[in-house]
């Protein structure tokens, strides 16, 4: 009995240091010990105590997940583990505004081969030629703007 009684305890308290630890290791771990003690529930009581176990298994299980995912984050002490703070910046500005830059001409800063850099207007961009390999201070023009580069090639 003790050692059921262990079980059963062993995995209500994974199941509960499941919901501050990331990960399903925990969960895993405890509903594995909960399965472990209904067994021997089974084997040393008989089914009828076993469906009771069982059943106190599967609620208490119910309930850590309703716990998770439904009262902890619309709780205070839940809200403070939870980070609601979104980025709105990017890592890059975008290469620039498709309407300014396409159908200028540009010259090749760097060799592209086929990706490399230009200059458009006095400023630097990354580029890729669609011509292929390119020389350094080839004369190009602006096709297309890509998600991170302009896209160009040869006059």
């Amino acid at each position: 009995m003790t050692l059921i009684l262990t079980l059963f305890s062993a995995g209500i308290v994974l199941l509960a240091a499941d919901l501050f630890i990331s990960g399903l290791t925990l969960a895993i771990v405890g509903g594995l010990a909960m399965f472990s003690a209904t067994v021997l529930t089974y084997r040393d009581f008989g089914f009828t105590a076993a469906v009771l176990a069982g059943g106190a298994a599967v609620g208490l299980l119910g309930l850590a997940v309703y716990l998770e995912l439904v009262w902890l984050p619309k709780s205070r002490f839940g809200r403070g583990l939870v980070v609601q703070s979104t980025v709105s910046a990017t890592s890059q500005p975008p290469p620039a505004v498709a309407a300014e830059v396409v159908g200028r001409p540009a010259e090749a800063a760097t060799t592209l081969a086929p990706s490399g850099l230009v200059i458009v207007d006095g400023r630097r961009y990354e580029a890729f030629c669609q011509s292929g390999h390119a020389a350094k201070g080839t004369a190009l023009h602006v096709v297309a703007v890509d998600n991170f580069r302009l896209i160009v090639a040869k006059l």
